[in-house]
Parts: C-alpha cells; sequence; structure tokens
C-alpha cells in the first residue's frame, strides 16, 4: 500500500513538476511509487531505452520505493477501456491514498489527456465489478482518496502549494538523470523546447514563483478536483 502515487504521460514529466513534493514526502517516511504511462519514444532525443534507465537512475535519486511503466503509445494514447484498464489495474496494485497527474491543459496534448484518464481511472477503479487480474488473480476494488494534478509548462494558478525548500537540490538531480533530455555542457545534440540551458532556469524560477507564494523559497503547485479539508488553521503556511 502506497501513499502517494504519480502518474506521468512521459517519462521526466512527475520530476519536472512534482519530485520536489515527492522527495519531500519521502523524507517523513511516506511510501511513494511513479507509473509512467509510456515510454517517451517519439521524443526528439533518446529513445525509449535510454529514457528506461534514465527513468531508473532518477528513481533512485528521488528514493521512490517502486516505478511502472504502462507501455501505452507516447503521442497516440486515448482515454478508452484498453488505456483505462491498464491504469485502474496500476492503481489497484498499489493502492495508494493520494494521486498525483498530469496538468489538466498544457502544450503537450498528452498531457491534458493522461490527467482525465488517470482522473477517470481513478473513479471507476473503486468500482467492484470492473475486475483486473494480477498473476491470474483478480484485483480489489480500490479507490484513492485525492487526486491532485501537478502544473507543468504552461502556467495555472494553483489551488495549493507545496513548501520543497528542503527537497529542491534532489530534485535537480533527479530532472538532470534525463540526462539525453535536458541541458549538458558540450552537448551536440539537436535542440529541442527543453534542451536549453535556459529551460532548467525557468524550472528553478517556477519554484521560486510558487514558493514566494506562501513565503518560502521553493514550492510545486498544484490543482485539485475537490475542495482541500484541513483541521487546524494553524498549520496551514
Amino acid at each position: 500500500m502506497i501513499d502517494i502515487l504519480a502518474f506521468g504521460a512521459h517519462p521526466d514529466d512527475v520530476e519536472l513538476a512534482a519530485a520536489g513534493t515527492l522527495i519531500h514526502h519521502i523524507k517523513k517516511g511516506a511510501k511513494v511509487a511513479v507509473v509512467d504511462l509510456t515510454s517517451g519514444e517519439l521524443g526528439t532525443r533518446g529513445n525509449a531505452e535510454t529514457r528506461a534507465a534514465e527513468a531508473e537512475q532518477s528513481r533512485l535519486i528521488m528514493g521512490v520505493q517502486s516505478r511502472m511503466n504502462l507501455q501505452l503509445r507516447d503521442g497516440f494514447f486515448e482515454n478508452d477501456e484498453s488505456s483505462l484498464m491498464k491504469v485502474i489495474s496500476a492503481i489497484r496494485h498499489f493502492r495508494p491514498r493520494v494521486v498525483l497527474a498530469n496538468a489538466i491543459a498544457d502544450r503537450h496534448p498528452d498531457h491534458g489527456r493522461a490527467a482525465e484518464l488517470v482522473s477517470r481511472a481513478c473513479f471507476l477503479s473503486g468500482l467492484p465489478k470492473i475486475v483486473t487480474m494480477e498473476n491470474e488473480i483478480e484485483q480489489s476494488a480500490w479507490r484513492p482518496e485525492v487526486v491532485y494534478h501537478y502544473i507543468q509548462d504552461r502556467h495555472i494558478n494553483p489551488d495549493l502549494v507545496v513548501d520543497i525548500t528542503d527537497s529542491f537540490a534532489e530534485k535537480m538531480q533527479a530532472i538532470k538523470a534525463f540526462e539525453t533530455q535536458f541541458y549538458r555542457e558540450g552537448d551536440e545534440g539537436p535542440k529541442t523546447p527543453i534542451s536549453s540551458a535556459e529551460f532548467l532556469h525557468f524550472i528553478e524560477a517556477r519554484a521560486r514563483d510558487f514558493g514566494r507564494s506562501i513565503g518560502v523559497e521553493f514550492g510545486e503547485g498544484f490543482t485539485t478536483e475537490r475542495p482541500v479539508g484541513i483541521t487546524n488553521f494553524l498549520n496551514l503556511q
């Protein structure tokens, strides 16, 4: 049973937008897993094999307990029964309390589609008449308590911000584990919107912007699907 399960349409989505949050909670003793929907095989730089190796290196940096890839088609997966059943099976495998998913809308069309897919699967996963199997054993129905969507390339006003000041350095290390995708001095690979040094500066600036909004150095923003409940105003930043 996992405390937080983070989904990403592509390997590195979670790192770019939510790694600080995952690392922060791992430091507090939370059990965390990551599920990548695709292998990122359509990426201009690298290939599915290099992305898989980079994803595993990032997992070790973050301290994530487990990482799974559902092998949906990069760029072509749909919010259909086949994809839903794979995501439902992953949810039932990990049985998380909290699910993190892609941004509800973004520059890459896979991101918004993944957000809808995961959100829908979280609901359907709680219906016992939907049958999924794992190792020839029927999985039990399971519905996460809440789904939060991280914020990616396009700015979205967050509903909540997590203080990641204690984990920002590790977040950047986890991002840089994807060395075929992001800036390395002397790299002569194809230029993409995320391969420049300026893109990493943008990631830092975004974290500083979110952090400043709650009075800390670094933060990560999320949108919610329902109001957030609290028990104590004094615990809020």
